[in-house]
């Protein structure tokens, strides 16, 4: 596998101040809550890191992928988690480990889909804290996988200035995990996202959810 890009000259100024200033996950994922959300009004993008910076902004996948490049310059492992959504709208997590169990730093539209404190045993648990915020009018997790970015190994999806397809496409095809759910679960879930969604139009949903100390 190559190895990251430690050398200093490697990032910009600015890169390294963000890179210093987090050095947790924690701290990564507070960073990442305060940039806009990448809504792509001017056409799709995969942004690096380098091209989050000088943007400002990012989306899921992009939040997933910062958080990586910081984090692994303070010695953790570049490992997302890919979900697949029964609607297609499927979402990316940056996970890491700390004293054997396991936690994630994300992004989203949703607020029930962020970070994760560590206090999971297994990916399949972490998994299963995000299926009931997951539900909406159309979103429903059918499958998951762990995956080390390092196994793109010199295709540069740390500071590319190009949109990083190869990244999106390669989670795309990578077999995933079925993660088997009862119909009775999901549609009691649904009924009260649908509720409550109309009580409160516009606003987060996330008072009907429990376990939120867990949540980063």
């Amino acid at each position: 596998m190559p190895q990251p890009p430690h050398a200093p000259d490697v990032f910009t100024r600015k890169e390294r101040q963000i890179i210093e200033r987090h050095r947790t996950p924690e701290q990564v994922q507070r960073f990442l809550r305060g940039l806009p959300y990448n809504w792509e009004l001017r056409g799709d993008t995969l942004r690096s890191f380098r091209q989050v910076v000088r943007h400002n902004t990012a989306h899921c996948l992009e939040a997933a992928l910062v958080a990586a490049v910081i984090l692994e310059q303070h010695g953790y492992p570049p490992l997302v988690v890919s979900f697949e959504s029964k609607d297609g709208v499927d979402h990316v997590i940056y996970v890491f480990r700390r004293r054997g169990r396991w936690g994630a730093v994300a992004r989203s539209r949703d607020a029930g889909l962020h970070g994760r404190k560590p206090v999971f045993r297994g990916i399949r648990d972490l998994v299963w804290s995000y299926f009931d915020p997951y539900v909406d009018l159309t979103g429903r997790i059918t499958g998951y996988q762990l995956v080390d970015l390092r196994a793109l190994g010199k295709y540069d999806w740390r500071l590319a200035l190009t949109n990083i397809w190869k990244v999106e496409n390669y989670l795309l095809e990578i077999p995933h995990r079925r993660l088997r759910s009862s119909d009775r679960r999901y549609k009691r879930l649904l009924t009260r996202f649908r509720a409550y969604h109309e009580q409160h139009p516009g606003e987060p949903v996330v008072e009907i959810y429990r376990n939120r100390e867990r949540w980063m």
